[in-house]
């Protein structure tokens, strides 16, 4: 490496916060990190659940990167400032937002501040099914290629291009505005660099491969003739991203004055191109061919990577697409995942917290002892149910439940999908139900297996990383237990924000390579979940009726479009 005593910064965008994080590029011991959340975001600011609606204003990001890495860098000690050579950020997506001339989202113009549709996308809004549906038909009916043919053949209300076309028909105001569409993870390093130049912005291979249909054989982004049937406005909009992608171990640029200035760094800090969180958390898990990276937090992200050289590219079916370069070089990075994991569990905590909620506040008690018994009920909650539910003999658990509360990404994305439960009685308990919403995100990920497997692509285990994987061993062996395959926990708690420093490290060329910078420095391996033999045959007849369940709501109980 090019200096021992080199430093580089990870800014990890999460769904709730900003994580930034010092690194010490030659072993990769953090010294020194800081979270920040949202505050509009944690107001249930521009957001509406019941309509699937989630949005985030630009300030929430600005603010919270100043503030994390400011604090990462004073708890890295005196002098940690001047010793940093890169920084690299990765962000949840897709979360698109619609900008002006400059790059810039329109929440930041006058005019639009608390408009919800100037804002970014956030990933896990839904208002874009019907645009997804009508891409996924233009795909299969106008006279060329079908450009879903590298995103699993199934366009995602998820995904760039339908929460685009959502915007511009919903809102003329913010259509006759927009200049641009950008990605979260391509914004901020234009915001890092003083990039207002939209034919400089290096947009993310990754971000543009999964999610905005790029790849070399269309000769980028989908034609114009295609997204004129979508909406006028979208082929002068595509025109401003240029043909170009770029992998995230390459520089964005440097520093500007200004952001050097506000962060107290050296102004020829190199900043990385963007990427998403969980490729780039793969980065930092140790990702190795044929190790499926479960990145396991309120959903999941599943990332394999395939050397290009040792076999040819196969299209797998009903993911989130494959691309060459989005995780790691000289790699297929394919990417799947379900739309909610951690957040069944959270549903389910918030149903049996009703009382609490609504009724305790009411009861003449002192305020202090209601404040008290309410947090220690939802302290212990998800604990104690997870206690009791692995306390229920296997045999006695006839409770079979869906994982779709939130639809299904993969395989086949479908939105209008619903959660359901059946083989309830009057014995029926929480742990019961639990323990079954639990199988059932881990049928979920066995469905995302199985799905590679068909399709030719070889897995030989998995690693799994972010808040699930680290919490809960009980939900974590019976993953093992439904797939049938073992699951490593890397040391790190925070693999994705030193996935984003080891990007760093490589774009500045403190490492060689991208490659030698995960060498160098890796967490290594916590924790090995081993699948339990007896309990592998036991889920292999569950997981049968899992599947007869499941095409029995998506065929009978789903409504048509």
């Amino acid at each position: 490496m090019r200096d021992a005593d080199s430093l580089v910064v990870g800014m990890d965008f999460g769904t709730d916060s900003v994580r930034s994080m010092v690194v010490r590029a030659a072993d990769g011991s953090v010294l020194g990190s800081s979270l920040k959340h949202y505050p509009r975001w944690q107001k249930g600011l521009f957001c509406n659940p019941l309509e699937n609606r989630f949005r985030q204003h630009p300030l929430d990001y600005l603010e919270t990167m100043e503030l994390s890495v400011l604090e990462a860098l004073e708890g890295a000690g005196k002098g940690a400032a001047a010793r940093v050579r890169g920084i690299a950020v990765d962000t949840t997506g897709s979360t698109p937002v619609l900008g002006d001339a400059r790059g810039r989202p329109l929440a930041l113009q006058s005019g639009f501040g608390e408009n919800p549709n100037a804002m970014f996308v956030l990933w896990k809004d839904h208002t874009a099914v019907a645009e997804a549906e009508e891409i996924n038909q233009a795909a299969r009916s106008w006279a060329g290629p079908d450009f879903t043919r590298y995103v699993g053949g199934i366009y995602s209300s998820e995904w760039f291009w339908a929460k685009a076309l959502h915007l511009l028909r919903v809102d003329p105001a913010v259509a006759e505005a927009a200049g641009t569409i950008l990605e979260h993870c391509d914004w901020m390093p234009a915001v890092l660099t003083g990039c207002e130049d939209l034919s400089m912005i290096r947009r993310s291979r990754c971000a543009a491969g999964h999610k905005a249909m790029w790849h070399a054989d269309f000769g980028g982004y989908p034609a114009d003739e295609f997204l004129a049937r979508l909406h006028p406005r979208l082929p002068a909009l595509k025109a401003t991203f240029g043909r170009e992608t770029f992998t995230s171990d390459t520089p964005f640029g440097r520093l500007s004055r200004e952001w050097a200035a506000r962060l107290g760094l050296p102004r020829e800090t190199v900043v990385a191109v963007g990427a998403f969180d969980a490729h780039v958390g793969a980065v930092g898990a140790g990702i190795r061919p044929h190790r499926l990276v479960k990145v396991m937090g309120t959903s999941t992200c599943d990332i394999l990577v395939i050397p290009k050289a040792k076999e040819p590219e196969k299209l797998v079916r009903g993911i989130c697409g494959q691309v060459d370069g989005s995780v790691v070089p000289g790699a297929i990075g394919y990417e799947a995942g379900q739309s909610a994991f951690g957040d069944v569990y959270a549903w389910f905590k918030r149903l049996l917290a009703w009382p609490v909620e609504a009724i305790l506040p009411s009861l003449a008690v002192d305020p202090a002892a209601k404040k008290a018994v309410a947090e220690g009920i939802l302290e212990r909650m998800i604990p104690s149910l997870e206690k009791a539910a692995q306390e229920v003999p296997p045999e006695e658990s006839a409770v079979l439940a869906l994982d779709w509360m939130n639809g299904r990404r993969t395989p086949d994305a479908n939105q209008r999908l619903k959660g359901a439960i059946a083989g309830i009685s009057l014995g029926t308990d929480a742990p019961r139900i639990y323990r079954a919403l639990v199988e059932a995100t881990a049928y979920g990920s066995r469905a995302i297996v199985e799905r590679f497997r068909a399709e030719g692509i070889r897995i030989d285990g998995a690693i799994a990383i972010a808040g699930v994987a680290r919490k809960s061993p009980f939900v974590m062996q019976t993953v093992a237990n439904v797939m049938g395959i073992e699951i490593e926990v890397p040391a790190s708690d925070q693999a994705v924000a030193l996935g984003a420093a080891m990007l760093a490290a490589a774009a500045a060329g403190v490492h060689s390579s991208l490659a030698d910078a995960q060498h160098a420095m890796s967490s290594g391996i916590e924790t090995v979940y081993r699948p339990e033999p007896e309990q592998v045959k036991r889920y292999d007849a569950l997981y049968a009726q899992y599947l007869r369940f499941g095409t029995f709501v998506e065929r009978q109980l789903t409504a048509e479009v």
